[in-house]
């Protein structure tokens, strides 16, 4: 029975895979959920994508399809007790879902209590998280599920949403409404379906019309004191984040330490923060200071150590050092480079004399032969190719324009000549 106070998004959420929006890699015809839906073999798992892109709701298709006992927690709200409870009462059935909304929150000690009834198959946990699971899940939880990826919703299957929202909810299509301009509303939703219904919601609710024509300004007027605000799980966070670490690269501290204050206040997570300057260190820095690396990776350290409010001032003490740090994204290229031609040409077989030979059979078939052991020569370099026959030459790494860097071309300069002749 419909509820009147149930919001938009809960009314209209999927109950089979079917009816899911988007993720057709895993509920597709050949999509994993949907061959594990079809075994019946369920094994437990983590949904790891943005906000609003169905994780609770494939959770929610997986037990209702299997007609399997179902409980919910979120991390948010939920501790040991509530999951040691759950743990119990699924002693009492043959199989359980657990699922676990923003697993990423839960402690160590949390997660651990989950380990025992995971690995004893007492439940089957579905975590949910918009963190990579691979920093925020224990490893020894992570190593027994089973990690699936989904993906920001396309321009076109929210459209789809939308026309499918007005014309079939019930309270909706009471309403006669005629959506004009849509721009606003995907801008505004970043990509999350939850928050799309909900912003076609609360512009229904507030237009007492017959009709409602909905534009771009219509929905930008109503939403206008919801849009100011930081949503850390919303296109705010990620356009907030996204001018934060572009500040960086710009070398502007002034912006970057504002936009980390905007983070702070937002009551964003600062592990998270401290986690994307690590990144940012190496991919726009590199090089150009090998010491920015050093203190990003010693401010995430101090930034778990420490917790908020403290960890504020390390983190604007990194971001200051970063921000005013010359650039280089030399590294970042290089690697994209290499993985570029490993894909290309696929295993290309090591040249033999660089190869390991641990065994008799393996030096009479030239393993090693010729090698050239930089240590017994002049400054402890000799000339020789590592690189397969087929990329004799290739150049990844070109040193960027600073002056440690140009150090670094002046020395390779010297030593391989026109090889590395930059």
């Amino acid at each position: 029975m419909l509820k009147k106070t149930e919001p938009l998004a809960e009314r209209l959420r999927p109950h089979s895979l079917e009816t899911v929006v988007g993720q057709k890699h895993l509920v597709g015809e050949n999509g994993i959920i949907r061959k594990i839906i079809e075994s019946g073999s369920i094994p437990s798992m983590i949904f790891w994508g943005p906000p609003g892109v169905g994780k609770t709701t494939l959770a929610n298709v997986i037990a209702t399809q299997l007609k399997l006992p179902f409980f919910l927690l979120s991390a948010i709200s939920a501790g040991v007790k509530e999951v040691r409870e759950v743990i119990e009462k699924a002693r009492k059935n043959a199989r359980t879902i657990l699922f676990i909304d923003e697993i990423h929150r839960f402690s160590k000690s949390q997660q651990d209590a989950l380990l025992g009834a995971v690995e004893k198959g007492i439940v089957t946990l579905i975590g949910a998280t918009t963190e990579n699971p691979s920093f925020e899940v224990n490893a020894a939880l992570l190593s027994r599920c089973q990690v699936y990826k989904l993906k920001p919703l396309a321009k076109e299957e929210l459209v789809g949403l939308l026309d499918y929202a007005i014309h079939t909810d019930v309270l909706l299509k009471e309403k006669n409404i005629e959506i004009i301009e849509s721009e606003a509303l995907l801008s505004l939703s970043g990509g999350d379906a939850r928050k799309l219904l909900n912003l076609v919601e609360m512009v229904s609710d507030s237009v007492e019309e017959r009709t409602i024509q909905i534009t771009d300004a219509l929905v930008m007027d109503i939403a206008q004191q919801k849009v100011a605000l930081y949503d850390k799980k919303g296109e705010m966070h990620y356009d907030i984040i996204s001018a934060f670490i572009k500040s960086i690269r710009g070398s502007d501290p002034n912006a970057a330490v504002y936009w980390l204050a905007r983070m702070i206040e937002g009551g964003e997570d600062v592990a998270f923060i401290a986690r994307r300057l690590v990144i940012l260190a190496s991919e726009d820095i590199g090089n150009a200071n090998p010491t920015a690396i050093v203190m990003a990776t010693n401010c995430f350290q101090a930034v778990k150590l420490i917790g908020y409010p403290e960890s504020r001032i390390i983190l604007s003490q990194c971001v200051t050092y970063l921000a005013s740090s010359p650039k280089s994204n030399a590294s970042y290229m290089a690697i994209n480079e290499a993985q570029i031609l490993v894909k290309r040409y696929g295993d290309l077989p090591v040249p033999l004399h660089i190869r390991n030979a641990p065994t008799k059979l393996m030096k009479e078939e030239g393993y090693g032969e010729g090698y050239l052991y930089a240590h017994n020569y002049d400054k402890n370099f000799v000339q020789q190719e590592y690189l397969p026959t087929e990329l004799e030459g290739k150049r990844f790494y070109n040193p960027g324009m600073n002056a440690r860097e140009n150090e670094l071309r002046q020395r390779l300069k010297n030593l391989w000549g026109t090889k590395y002749a930059y």
